[in-house]
């Protein structure tokens, strides 16, 4: 393969990449909603791209579960049954508190992170006390709410889980930011988040998972009912 073809193809990837955060932050920030029809010609006349990028990205999220291609029907954001969610959250808490286990038993955490995670949800509550309106308040605050999460997996250094992880937490996402009224009170959903620092900082793996489970709950329960 010659230099100019090996660079082409990169640029090909690089720019299907930027298509996929372009979308993904667009269904996050609400502008893109379940079962909207995402158009080709749209999306690329908004990046000022080739339609062929655009392509590959809805390809690439296709396989995560993010969109839906419909034979002459076009791509659509992907809804999510209750069945769907409810093994979103199963698989979450296993992988999650393995991660809290490894974090624990090979001394991941540092005086620094403690600092940046009570950060986060500081960020967290001055989210849910301000005046923005619920919708954008949901949306900021899911964001930092992956942030804290994502810092976590990361730490413990675990590629895989973490690869899992953040495939099935943004269709988590999406799937609370479908229905903002229903995520349940986001000061408490904010706080939740100093009991499993704590329960990381006192090495205690049943507090961290009990925590966890109550943290997951206050989204859960909104839309799973058994």
């Amino acid at each position: 393969m010659s230099v100019t073809v090996q660079n082409y193809m990169k640029s090909r990837q690089n720019l299907s990449k930027i298509v996929v955060d372009y979308i993904k932050e667009s269904i996050l920030a609400g502008f893109y909603k379940e079962g909207d029809h995402i158009l080709e010609t749209e999306v690329a006349n908004t990046l000022g791209i080739s339609r062929a990028p655009v392509r590959e990205a809805i390809k690439e999220l296709e396989k995560e579960g993010i969109v839906q291609t419909l034979p002459r029907r076009g791509t659509f954001v992907t809804k999510f049954s209750l069945d769907d969610i409810k093994e979103v959250f199963e698989i979450r808490m296993l992988l999650e508190n393995n991660i809290f286990k490894i974090l624990i038993y090979e001394n991941k955490l540092s005086e620094e992170d403690f600092s940046k995670l009570e950060g986060l949800v500081l960020d967290m509550e001055r989210i849910a006390g301000s005046s923005a309106d619920d919708m954008e308040k949901s949306i900021k605050l899911n964001l930092k709410d992956m942030e804290f999460h994502r810092y976590l997996w990361n730490k413990s250094g675990s590629k895989r889980r973490v690869q899992i992880l953040e495939q099935i937490f943004f269709q988590l996402r999406m799937a609370m930011l479908y229905d903002t009224n229903e995520t349940g009170d986001l000061s408490r959903t904010a706080t939740d988040h100093y009991e499993i620092i704590d329960a990381l900082k006192d090495k205690d793996i049943f507090k961290c998972k009990e925590a966890l489970q109550k943290h997951i709950t206050t989204y859960k329960d909104a839309f799973v009912q058994d």
